[in-house]
């Protein structure tokens, strides 16, 4: 690991024991340990958001600005969604 700076954090009840539940049971020896390993996942999840907005919400918002015409209409959308929702529901208790 790199050069380290010391922190001051205040944390909830509920988070505080969720830590020192972790570093009780092994799963990470130190509770500096746990907040980096959720920081690496922070990371993690906000470069996937970001590959995810790059590479395929712009590249689709991009297209339906050229060609408007490709877009469903909102209401149409959600009477499929909720005729698909009404599918499943009838099956699934069809099934008990």
């Amino acid at each position: 690991m790199g050069a380290s700076e010391k922190r001051t954090f205040s944390l909830p009840t509920e988070q505080s024991k969720f830590i020192d539940d972790l570093v009780a049971t092994g799963s990470y020896a130190t509770g500096s340990e746990v907040v980096r390993a959720g920081l690496r996942a922070l990371q993690e999840r906000d470069a996937a958001v970001e590959r995810w907005l790059r590479e395929e919400v712009v590249p689709v918002a991009t297209a339906m600005m050229a060609d408007p015409g490709r877009a469903i209409p909102a209401k149409q959308v959600f009477d499929e969604i909720r005729s698909l929702h009404d599918q499943r529901m009838r099956a699934s208790r069809g099934a008990v």
